[in-house]
């Protein structure tokens, strides 16, 4: 493999990771507040398959990826009335709403299977896509791709850098605290899940308007929950669930790679693979047995490694809280 066809797989990886990171910064944002939005496989299904629509009904993209954010914060809202208001599980709130995306995207997206429609154009960077390997890995996509760098950085700024991303992150963690404080927590999580779910129903726009162009009965299937699971492996923090993203997209580029290589193997075997060893890669770096290896490291090493590496979850992640 050449160096420029290493490029070109990079690039087409971190492209087709744009969606991922919408949805995995969107859920972060979400269970960094304490609520665990569990609808995000038919979220991004049903947002996909509006955002399409209504983009080739109205031939504006701009009406498509608001219609699909819409999506999201409904569903969103759905799972924030439902657990904060009328204290139900978010676990079975989110996997019901799931089902109901799914099934209604079938049913009201029939119309628009496999119809040509409108797309995000590219817009390559004038003097930066120039720069030798940058300009090609980053700076050759289009506002989509753009705009998910502007969101990653400016989320982990908010969450680390200032005020109100210290009260979300207490909210998480410990929301009787954030509320003796004076912050409104029921308030405040609904505003950060409304916020994450329009994020996940971007992410579905972005597949069915850009990664994925058009639409096809489950045509995001499997990504909302390689979504929850990347949230996971990436510690909840904005960087390495960023990271995790581009990760799974690289798997995929190179199952693409070698689906056209390797002619002998079915198909099928390419598609899921990335799934499979995405979710490999989270056992691994969650299991006991990681603990396990990391025995024979020096220790200041071993410690550097658990830190970057262990998930912590938010300890208020899922928990119903009621104001004193």
């Amino acid at each position: 493999m050449t160096a420029a066809q290493l490029v070109a797989i990079l690039s087409t990886a971190i492209a087709t990771a744009t969606p991922v990171v919408f949805a995995c910064v969107g859920e972060t944002i979400t269970e960094r507040a304490g609520v665990i939005n569990l609808s995000a496989e038919g979220t991004i299904m049903l947002a996909a398959m509006v955002g399409f629509a209504v983009a080739k009904l109205t031939g504006s993209l701009a009406l498509g990826f608001l219609a699909a954010a819409a999506v999201g914060a409904l569903f969103a809202g759905i799972v924030a009335f439902g657990s904060l208001t009328l204290k139900g599980s978010q676990i079975a709130i989110g996997f019901v709403l799931t089902l109901l995306g799914a099934d209604l995207s079938s049913f009201l997206g029939n119309p628009f299977v496999r119809i040509p429609g409108p797309t995000v154009p590219s817009l390559p960077i004038p003097f930066l896509r120039e720069v030798p390997l940058l300009g090609p890995l980053l700076f050759q996509g289009d506002l989509l791709l753009y705009a998910s760098y502007a969101l990653i950085g400016g989320t982990w700024f908010f969450l680390y850098r200032t005020q109100p991303g210290l009260m979300l992150r207490a909210m998480g963690e410990q929301p009787a605290a954030a509320f003796a404080r004076g912050t409104n927590v029921i308030f405040w999580r609904y505003v950060y899940t409304l916020v994450g779910g329009s994020l996940l129903g971007l992410a579905g726009a972005a597949f069915s308007l850009d990664f994925k162009a058009g639409w096809s009965h489950r045509h995001t299937a499997g990504y909302g929950w390689i979504a929850l699971a990347i949230v996971i492996f990436g510690g909840w923090n904005p960087l390495r669930v960023a990271l995790g993203a581009y990760l799974f997209g690289i798997l995929q580029s190179f199952a693409g790679v070698a689906q056209t290589t390797i002619r002998a193997v079915p198909t099928q075997v390419f598609t899921v693979a990335p799934f499979v060893l995405m979710i490999l890669v989270l056992v691994l770096t969650s299991g006991e047995w990681w603990e396990c290896g990391l025995r024979g490291i020096p220790p200041r090493l071993r410690r550097w490694i658990q830190q970057a590496v262990k998930a912590t979850p938010p300890a208020a992640l899922g928990q119903p809280f009621e104001p004193g």
